[in-house]
């Protein structure tokens, strides 16, 4: 990561407070206050059942708060402005730049592979983003952008539809990027892909951390996490015990012990 990047003013962050979430009764996420998005990249690893897949969805509201609250700084904490991301419905986070990678992947099925980016290229710029498929000088500002990635990632015919896991994941990774993201959530971006295409991701993931937008990812691949990430948090038990450096992370004792195991650092 440049250190342009890294020390970047006015970077997006988002501010957790007080966030609680139960499912029958049991507490799975207690945040009291943590920010993300300080740093270009950071990661959130942590055992499974830690909370971190609900904390993210609680993020886009995709999961509701019990209590607490959830606030967007699209331009630093030391700006006033401010988007209380908690108090709006799923659909309109993307309208604020903050966008999420699936877990489990959409259904890409319904749509061709180039219909399905065509409209998260349009969704990025124009309230009705159907209007991409009526005319031609909006559908070519994002024909060529769309054929760079595809490219990229060595997807087949665009007139097809996805089928295999894979595919459907890159294609999911596409609609983030295509839809201008300012702060990033990635749930597993590279889970079950080759080492070759895991590399491209990431490569991709560090453009745009470079470029301004603010990644916060969750992936079991420790080594992506270890190489891509400027900042990790550890999960446990539905609290971020503790933050730090990678190096600082792997190397803790309570890391190694819930966590990583002697083996693994």
């Amino acid at each position: 990561m440049s250190e342009e990047a890294a020390t970047r003013p006015g970077r997006p962050v988002i501010r957790i407070q007080n966030a609680v979430k139960r499912f029958a009764g049991r507490v799975v996420v207690d945040i009291d206050d943590l920010v993300v998005g300080d740093r270009p990249i950071e990661g959130l690893i942590g055992p499974n059942g830690a909370g971190k897949t609900t904390l993210m969805r609680m993020v886009m509201h995709s999961t509701s708060l019990d209590q607490g609250t959830i606030t967007l700084y699209p331009q630093g904490q030391e700006n006033d402005r401010a988007v209380v991301l908690s108090d709006l419905p799923t659909y309109r986070m993307a309208r604020h730049g903050v966008v999420k990678s699936n877990q489990v992947i959409m259904d890409f099925e319904k749509l061709t592979i180039w219909d399905s980016l065509l409209l998260a290229s349009a969704a990025a710029k124009y309230e009705h983003p159907h209007r991409i498929f009526d005319e031609p000088a909006v559908f070519a500002e994002s024909a060529d952008e769309i054929h760079m990635y595809l490219k990229l990632f060595g997807l087949g015919d665009p007139c097809g539809f996805a089928s295999s896991a894979g595919d459907k994941k890159l294609l999911d990774i596409i609609r983030c990027v295509l839809l201008k993201p300012r702060f990033l959530l990635l749930d597993e971006p590279t889970a079950g892909l080759p080492d070759a295409t895991t590399e491209l991701v990431m490569g991709v993931v560090r453009s745009l951390a470079a470029r301004g937008t603010s990644v916060v990812i969750v992936e079991h691949d420790l080594d992506v996490i270890w190489n891509l990430s400027d900042e990790v948090h550890f999960m446990a038990e539905g609290k971020v015990i503790m933050k730090g450096t990678p190096e600082e992370i792997r190397a803790h004792h309570t890391v190694v012990e819930k966590y990583l195991g002697e083996g693994h650092v």
